[in-house]
């Protein structure tokens, strides 16, 4: 819409473009918003009016900022119900305003809005940001640590830190994801000296230990390399079914064609408990070997 009413109050900040020159942009700009929970855009005087098909389309879903966007004539007005606004720049400014960084900006506006205060955070235009008497409307400025010889973002990129710095300043911990890892139980002892047997018989069985003298030192190499890893049981189970599969199978007869005497031996070993039993290895169905090694 293009008129100037305020909409309810939320908790969040209100991110304010000033004369915002590209709809894409907006639309971009609505999308990084989207992403980290802020929904009230607000637009000053842009140049290509309001609303912009091309904004819609960047905005990639995120129609419901599109759709609660107001339009200004002016940034005093578009500011006028906020109690706190953060102005973005890029380059030192004349004047006694406190400056702050992304993170430090992020704490104070959660702070502000828990308390109540309506808050914004103010964006330039995409060629040259603020003037210094919008910057003046604002009670403190944020800047980025970027690299001073190139130091210019891209409107959507400078909105979407702000919103991330907000969404994680909301945080019970800072580090806190959306999703988490598979919680694994860490592989036992005997887990662990069962792939070193597995491997090392296998190893044997292919002449790998040579020359014969030469063995326990590569054996106690082998097993140096493969704790230091730190495993999951998970993650020897597989590691069990790679070795199975280049132990017992070969070109000539691949998994799923034949039941190799290597095999069969060991799974005898396993079903009758002898020495040399492989803990993942199964006794054969119908007189083949299983493929779940």
């Amino acid at each position: 819409m293009s008129d100037t009413t305020i909409p309810a109050q939320p908790t969040a900040p209100v991110i304010v473009l000033v004369e915002p020159q590209l709809g894409e942009n907006i639309g971009m700009v609505a999308r990084a918003m989207a992403n980290f929970g802020l929904a009230e855009l607000r637009l000053v005087n842009p140049r290509d009016g309001w609303p912009n098909e091309k904004a819609r389309s960047a905005a990639s879903n995120a129609d419901h900022v599109i759709d609660g966007v107001v339009v200004f004539p002016d940034l005093a007005s578009a500011v006028a119900d906020l109690n706190f606004v953060f102005a973005t720049t890029a380059r030192e400014r004349d004047g006694f305003k406190e400056v702050r960084g992304p993170v430090e900006a992020g704490r104070t506006l959660r702070g502000h809005s828990a308390s109540g205060l309506r808050t914004g955070i103010l964006f330039g235009r995409e060629r040259f940001g603020l003037y210094n008497e919008e910057v003046s409307l604002a009670d403190e400025i944020v800047t980025f640590p970027v690299d001073p010889r190139f130091a210019s973002l891209n409107i959507a990129q400078a909105v979407l830190l702000m919103s991330y710095e907000w969404m994680k300043s909301g945080l019970e911990d800072e580090t806190q994801t959306n999703f988490t890892s598979p919680e694994m139980a860490p592989a036992t002892k005997d887990q662990l000296h069962g792939l070193f047997n597995h491997l090392e018989s296998a190893l044997d069985a292919r002449g790998y230990f040579r020359p014969a003298a030469k063995k326990p030192k590569m054996v106690d190499n082998l097993r140096s390399v493969l704790t230091r890893a730190g495993f999951f049981a998970p993650e020897l189970k597989v590691l069990r079914g790679v070795v199975a599969s280049l132990d017992y199978f070969s070109p000539k007869e691949p998994r799923g064609a034949g039941y190799p005497d290597r095999k069969a031996k060991v799974d005898h070993a396993a079903h009758s408990g002898g020495a040399g039993a492989d803990e993942d290895d199964t006794p054969p169905v119908g007189g083949r070997g299983l493929d779940n090694d």
